[in-house]
């Protein structure tokens, strides 16, 4: 029974030490190719559209309601030490800080991550990476960068949308529900909120735009198995991409704030 146990453990550890490796090197290609010119902008501005546009509606929808719940919370525990007037201060620094990166990373990762997965894995399975690289094409360079790219860029993007976006929901519940001074809200929020705190996270957005993108289309890129293989490749690309941005955000938080 012990042995079994050890047996798992050993396969669990050597699992994840060669998806890491891979990653790595994977990443490596990726960057490498970075400063190789020329970049197809047409394949560029279609996976910022993909990426980014196409997920605000998802962001827009979390952030309004995270800022309200959050600000409901706030100011319920906030009523009992008569600090009612600090929510605005909270709910800015609790979103710009933490909850807009890391909420935007995970929804544009379980929609446009598993997007990126799938496609490139029914790529592979049917060959048609396979069919680049024998038309001299460089599959990095055509399929990972500009999918790189536009997580690079567009979850900082993001993730401004839902600070402003966030904020705003707690101001709705504050000034609207509460009846709490708008002014007084937005006065707690300017007062306490420093140009720091913003960007910061939006280093937090891009690193998790970029890790994202890569581990999607590694996971795409190594797909084996058919149609059954391109089902696995989204779920563990989605759940690593997903244990990622959660992992490394203590790590980010840690070395910025």
């Amino acid at each position: 029974m012990i042995k079994k146990y050890i047996e798992r453990l050993g396969r669990l550890v050597s699992f994840f030490i060669l998806e890491a490796g891979g990653i790595v090197l994977f990443t490596a290609r990726t960057l490498r190719q970075l400063f190789t010119i020329p970049f197809d902008a047409k394949l560029i501005i279609l996976q910022m559209l993909s990426i980014g546009v196409r997920s605000f509606p998802v962001v827009f929808i979390t952030s309004i309601f995270t800022g309200m719940v959050f600000a409901l919370q706030t100011y319920t525990g906030f009523k009992r030490f008569g600090a009612e007037s600090m929510v605005g201060s909270v709910v800015a620094l609790s979103m710009t800080r933490e909850l807009g990166p890391v909420l935007t990373g995970l929804i544009v990762t379980g929609r446009a991550g598993a997007a990126i997965a799938a496609e490139i894995g029914t790529m592979r399975v049917t060959e048609q990476i396979d069919a680049l690289e024998t038309l001299a094409t460089n599959p990095l360079k055509y399929l990972v960068i500009p999918r790189f790219l536009a997580g690079l860029f567009m979850l900082p993007a993001l993730t401004v949308l839902s600070d402003i976006i966030g904020i705003n929901g707690g101001f709705i519940v504050t000034a609207g529900i509460y009846k709490m001074s708008s002014s007084l809200y937005w006065r707690k929020v300017w007062d306490y909120l420093e140009l720091g705190d913003f960007y910061n996270g939006l280093i937090k957005a891009a690193f998790f735009g970029a890790s994202m993108a890569l581990i999607c289309c590694y996971k795409g890129f190594y797909t084996q198995g058919g149609a059954e293989g391109v089902g696995k490749a989204t779920t563990q690309a989605v759940v690593l991409a997903s244990m990622t941005i959660l992992v490394s955000d203590y790590f980010l938080s840690a070395w910025l704030f």
